[in-house]
């Protein structure tokens, strides 16, 4: 702009000079020319100083762009920094996340391999319980067979010892004079006068239970004694019943019919409970093989085991009252029987 501000006015002088020279200069023409002059000056010192503003500014904004790519290289390589620093840890996550698949697979193997396992178990012990079942199946037909054949050989025994009495509390040693055949007719004689003059009473064998005396045993062995018929024991032990004291050379002794040692035991069971009922006036009687009899309300009532005879009783409060602490005994004592098993 400058250089065409002064070919402009080197035309404008060229003009000036190019006039006329025959036309004179006038003083009036001389002023215009001065103030053309001092308006070109002051024209040109502002843009000087315009031209001066505008190179600060453009020093200002270079400066400023300058800045701003200095900046915009820091953002830039933040950016780069940033970017790799984002690789590397996407790179570690896919590690980690490759590292997490396959602990995961093996954790797979793992549970499938340990669920077979658990499989295979449950098998051997779905096994073990079915042997284990057969095995207590067997064990309990076993027993079955065991208490039968025990049955059975207590019924023999019963029926071999069914003409037997048993005598309990004859003193060791008072069958030395006249023998035990001897110590039974002298007991019908001291007891059942009547029966000791019937000749069709008699003794086939006599002996003593068991065959060898323990020395340390307190009371003395019983003596048994085995009687032609089924009829003459009878008789004579229900004599003995009416009489209920019966003696030898006035010592109390008893009279019993002789059983197998599986009924004897089965006879014992009931001997709490007949006791009470004795001592309330029951009547109670033991039949055979085991069965418990008394009377109850005028009317006679038998129970072959305690289960049907405490159903019994829990329909009856005063025979309940009456039991109520011998059947407490008897379940606890079976109960610890059976913890014991």
């Amino acid at each position: 702009m400058t250089n065409n501000k002064r070919k402009n006015q080197g035309n404008k002088n060229k003009e000036v000079t190019m006039k006329p020279s025959n036309e004179k200069d006038t003083p009036i023409q001389d002023n215009e020319d001065d103030d053309i002059e001092e308006m070109q000056e002051a024209d040109l010192k502002k843009l000087i100083r315009t031209l001066r503003s505008s190179q600060k500014q453009i020093l200002e904004l270079q400066k400023s762009l300058m800045d701003k790519i200095e900046n915009l290289s820091r953002e830039n390589e933040i950016l780069r920094r940033n970017q790799n620093e984002t690789k590397q840890l996407v790179q570690q996550e896919t590690g980690i996340v490759t590292e997490v698949k396959n602990s995961i697979d093996q954790m797979k193997n793992t549970i499938e391999s340990l669920t077979n396992r658990m499989g295979e178990a449950e098998e051997r012990i779905s096994d073990l319980e079915d042997r284990e079942q057969e095995r207590i199946q067997s064990d309990q037909r076993k027993e079955e067979e065991i208490r039968n054949l025990k049955h059975i050989v207590g019924n023999l025994q019963d029926t071999i010892k069914k003409p037997n009495i048993r005598v309990l509390g004859v003193p060791e040693g008072m069958e030395r004079e006249k023998g035990l055949e001897g110590l039974f007719s002298e007991i019908l004689a001291e007891n059942f006068p009547g029966l000791e003059k019937d000749r069709e009473i008699l003794v086939q064998e006599a002996h003593r239970t068991p065959n060898k005396h323990d020395q340390k045993r307190p009371s003395p062995r019983h003596v048994v004694i085995k009687l032609s018929t089924v009829k003459h024991k009878e008789k004579i032990l229900k004599c003995a019943r009416e009489k209920r004291q019966i003696t030898l050379r006035g010592s109390p002794i008893r009279l019993t019919a002789d059983f197998s040692s599986e009924t004897l035991q089965a006879r014992r069971e009931w001997q709490d409970i007949a006791q009470v009922l004795r001592e309330n006036n029951c009547q109670p009687r033991i039949l055979y093989p085991a069965k418990l009899s008394f009377v109850n309300e005028g009317e006679i009532k038998t129970f072959h085991n305690k289960q049907k005879l405490k159903e019994f009783v829990a329909t009856r409060p005063a025979l309940q009252k009456m039991l109520k602490d011998v059947l407490h005994t008897e379940t606890k004592k079976h109960g610890h029987q059976y913890e014991r098993r």
